[in-house]
C-alpha cells in the first residue's frame, strides 16, 4: 500500500510504476495534472486506486489494464471523457467519477460485470449507453445534478438495483417500467418537473420502497 494524498503533487516520480506488488495505490488530494500510461504496469493492484481530487483532465489508456482492481474513484477532477479501456476493469465493483465534466458515458461501461455502485453525480450527462443493461450486479446508481430528461431505458434491466438518485436533473416523465423494478428500495427524483400524485410512485411506495419527490 501506498498513500501519497495531501501533498499538493504536480508530479509522480517515476519508480513508483515499478513497485509491481502494490495492492492500493493513494494519490487523491493532489495538484495533479496528468497520470502517465506507466500505471497500467500496476498490473498487481486489487484493493483500491485515488485519484480523486486533483486536476485530471484525461484518465490513461492503460487504466483497462488493471483488471484485479475493485475501487477506483476519480471524482472531483476536470475529465470530459472517460477511455473506452475502461472495459478492461472486469472485477471493478466500484467506480466513483462524480463532479468532473464528462458528457457520456462510454458504451464499455457494460463491460463492467462485477459493478455494485456507480457514483456520477455532478457532471452533464444527458444519457447512459444501452450497454449500461448488463450492469446486472448494480446496487446503486448516482445520476445526481446531470442533464437527464428522461430516466435512462437501460435501468429497465438491472434486477439488483436497489437505490437510484436522481435528483436535481431535467425530468418530467416517469417510465411505467420503474413500477416493475423487482429490487428497488429507493428511488429520490427531488428538484425535478415529475408530477408526485403519478400512480406508478403510488405502487412503488406501496410495494415497500422510498420515494423522495
Amino acid at each position: 500500500m501506498l498513500i501519497l494524498a495531501d501533498n499538493g503533487l504536480t508530479a509522480l516520480p517515476p519508480e513508483i510504476w515499478q513497485l509491481h506488488q502494490l495492492n492500493t495505490l493513494d494519490l487523491g488530494h493532489n495538484a495533479l495534472t496528468s497520470v502517465p500510461e506507466e500505471l497500467g504496469k500496476l498490473t498487481e493492484l486489487s484493493g483500491c486506486l485515488y485519484l480523486h481530487d486533483n486536476q485530471l483532465t484525461r484518465l490513461p489508456d492503460s487504466l483497462g489494464n488493471l483488471t484485479r482492481l475493485r475501487y477506483l474513484n476519480v471524482g472531483e477532477n476536470s475529465l470530459t471523457t472517460l477511455p473506452e479501456t475502461i472495459g478492461g476493469m472486469s472485477s471493478l465493483i466500484e467506480f466513483r467519477a462524480q463532479h468532473n465534466r464528462l458528457t457520456t458515458v462510454p458504451d464499455a461501461i457494460g463491460q463492467l460485470r462485477s459493478l455494485r455502485e456507480l457514483w456520477l453525480r455532478g457532471n452533464a450527462i444527458q444519457h447512459l449507453p444501452s450497454s449500461a443493461a448488463e450492469l446486472h450486479e448494480l446496487r446503486h446508481l448516482d445520476l445526481r445534478e446531470n442533464y437527464l430528461a428522461r430516466v435512462p431505458e437501460s435501468l429497465a434491466d438491472l434486477p439488483r438495483l436497489r437505490q437510484i438518485d436522481l435528483r436535481s436533473n431535467r425530468l418530467g416523465q416517469l417510465p411505467d417500467w420503474l413500477a416493475q423494478m423487482p429490487s428497488l428500495e429507493k428511488l429520490d427524483l427531488r428538484w425535478n418537473e415529475v408530477d408526485p400524485s403519478l400512480p406508478l410512485l403510488s405502487e412503488l411506495e406501496r410495494r415497500g420502497c422510498v420515494v423522495l419527490t
